[in-house]
């Protein structure tokens, strides 16, 4: 099998893989710029002129080492990457009528336009056996062949035919057991070993010396790296340097967090390392690794913005991250995100193919993906899609950022919505993943309901009456209730409460005649006026309670349970509610335990946590 054109001989791709020194490379390593086995491999296939199978785990760099070695060691060479799991049968061939020069119509097969890029090229079909049955026939003619229904890829520019797949049979459709197309493969089978994901994680934290992290990593037993892929380690490290836990860069697979354990000799799950490696990673990347972060959901969506991140928030239903996620994403952009709901969104409505004025097919995208305006899209619902072509493209996306091959222009950030598969005891009705899907993420994170401040938005949007539904929601009930009273329903109860309709009916129905557990006895008393202490309360009789504060605390270092009260109020009041009683705070803060006192310091959101400094400082301006 021959090959068009002339591939660069192996000297003048050394040239062309130019050494870019690093913190953790000053120098090459041994073997040279361009010596890892797979890239060795795809040399030898070029200048072959045969195709070539590679095998190995997901996440271990095979993709990124087609598409960083092949442009430095083949120049003028363009990768046309092919994620099959995405393709529709139409997507790479269709049959369309086409005029003759003697006016008459013929059927004429028109070929994916990306496989005729005008220049030579290296065609990579990523994830070949997850493609459907059609599409595998397609493949298989490419990969013996080189050639696309009457096309010949090699008279288009082709110089190398590639297969890259994971053998996993949780992350395959099929297997190849044909030896009439077996025969006409080269196969190499890899590991993280063999690729050079190395040097792409030193080059891109120039400026860190990772030889400790490597060292760590290869120390780790075959299933701990499994877990913990070179893919996901990117994401460890991308964490830390945004001052993240390193945990999140841990996927969440089929909604848990995976955690790094090895199978004991029953085949159970053995000790949890987690914490154990993290922290020894961050010790040799020299980076901390926090165990929260204030406001962490703002600061995730931010750095997704700001670092060209996909992220994944997974909450419970109504707990506020779709609308903290429009709002973010308009204040960072200047403009909405770009929105889909997964139950609604079919592969058409993303993309389709359609004949090009040069007899190719091109690819047309929905009209929100398209333009020069910076873009954050969000995938609302991400585990409830509408079917798996839909969701298979989304692979594609959150990977290559691109839609059957086109680049989205200026996407600065993508973020998927997701519900956990379990609430509150029952089963929700979303879909599984696995690895290679869950860890495409760069921070996964289980959103929970105080990481989202939609309580000053509601005392903001209903006044005094969101005031006292939230100081029940915050004292009267447990932790089990306020998970059934989501942000969601706090807001319809503040509607029925002035429409003047009985309060049930705002809670969640079960069926059967049964609302969530919920009593609303105490909502109930406290909106009739029959209520327990506020901070409004406390403010209009500031003299009375600091008259028992002192005594609380003449009588007891630890005080009493009406230092326990000033203490409750003050610690769940919302900024915006201290702020206008700051006075009255300051007051009272001076007769509380210092144990209490030092809490209002820790594990605050900045805007609080200048409050609190605000505060004491009036405080102790008032001692003098």
């Amino acid at each position: 099998m021959s090959t068009a054109g002339t591939a660069p001989d192996t000297g003048e791709r050394a040239r062309a893989a130019e050494w870019i020194p690093t913190a953790t490379y000053p120098d090459p390593p041994e073997g040279g710029a361009a010596g890892s086995r797979l890239e060795r491999f795809i040399d030898a296939m070029i200048a072959m002129g045969q195709t070539g199978q590679v095998f190995g785990e997901h996440g271990i760099g095979k993709t990124s080492t087609f598409l960083s070695h092949i442009p430095r060691a083949h120049p003028g060479t363009e990768v046309v990457l092919l994620p099959a799991a995405n393709l529709t049968p139409d997507d790479l061939l269709v049959n369309a009528p086409v005029r003759q020069d003697g006016g008459g119509l013929a059927l004429r097969q028109l070929i994916m336009g990306r496989l005729r890029p005008g220049r030579p090229f290296v065609l990579v079909i990523d994830d070949s056996l997850q493609a459907g049955d059609t599409i595998q026939s397609q493949l298989m003619q490419i990969a013996c062949n080189w050639t696309l229904g009457e096309h010949d890829l090699r008279e288009l520019g082709c110089v190398g035919v590639f297969l890259a797949d994971n053998e996993s049979s949780s992350e395959t459709g099929t297997r190849r057991t044909d030896l009439a197309i077996l025969d006409r493969m080269a196969t190499i089978r890899i590991t993280a070993n063999d690729t050079s994901w190395r040097r792409r994680l030193a080059e891109r934290y120039p400026g860190r010396d990772l030889g400790g992290v490597f060292r760590e990593w290869a120390g780790l037993t075959p299933e701990l790296r499994r877990l913990l892929s070179p893919r996901t380690l990117q994401h460890v490290l991308d964490c830390a340097e945004e001052g993240l836990p390193l945990r999140w860069g841990l996927p969440l697979l089929n909604g848990a967090r995976v955690a790094l354990t090895e199978p004991g000799k029953d085949g159970k799950p053995g000790r949890d390392r987690t914490d154990e490696i993290l922290g020894r990673i961050a010790a040799a990347a020299g980076a901390a690794d926090p165990d929260r972060v204030a406001d962490p959901v703002r600061r995730i969506l931010r750095a997704a913005v700001r670092n060209g991140w996909a992220v994944l928030l997974q909450g419970p239903p109504g707990c506020g991250k779709t609308e903290i996620t429009r709002q973010v994403a308009a204040e960072e952009t200047g403009r909405a995100p770009v929105y889909f709901s997964l139950p609604v969104t079919a592969l058409e409505d993303l993309c389709v193919p359609v004949p090009s004025s040069d007899g190719s097919l091109d690819v047309l995208l929905t009209r929100s993906l398209l333009g020069p305006e910076p873009k954050v899209v969000v995938w609302d619902e991400y585990n409830r899609p509408k079917d798996k072509a839909a969701f298979a493209k989304l692979m594609e996306v959150t990977q290559e950022w691109s839609l059957a091959g086109r680049p989205i222009e200026n996407l600065r950030a993508q973020v998927a919505l997701q519900n956990p598969p379990y609430h509150l005891g029952r089963r929700l009705l979303v879909s599984s993943n696995n690895l290679a899907q869950a860890s495409r993420f760069t921070v996964s994170y289980e959103v929970l309901p105080e990481d989202i401040p939609a309580n000053q938005w509601l005392i903001d949007t209903y006044g005094r009456t969101a005031e006292t539904v939230l100081e029940w929601w915050k004292n009267d009930i447990d932790d089990e209730g306020r998970e059934w009273i989501t942000k969601r329903t706090l807001e319809r109860l503040i509607k029925l409460h002035l429409a003047g309709e009985p309060l049930e009916s705002g809670l969640i129905y079960l069926g059967d005649g049964e609302f969530a557990p919920v009593p609303l006895s105490g909502l109930e008393a406290r909106l009739a006026e029959r209520r327990s202490v506020g901070l409004h309360d406390l403010a209009a009789e500031v003299d009375a309670w600091e008259a028992k504060l002192a005594a609380a605390a003449r009588e007891s270092s630890e005080g009493t349970a009406d230092s326990d009260t000033v203490h409750r109020v003050l610690a769940n009041s919302e900024v915006s509610q201290l702020r206008e009683h700051l006075p009255e705070v300051a007051r009272l803060l001076r007769h509380l335990p210092p144990k209490l006192r030092a809490t209002y310091l820790v594990g605050q959101a900045p805007e609080k946590q200048r409050f609190w400094v605000d505060a004491f400082a009036e405080m102790a301006a008032a001692g003098r």
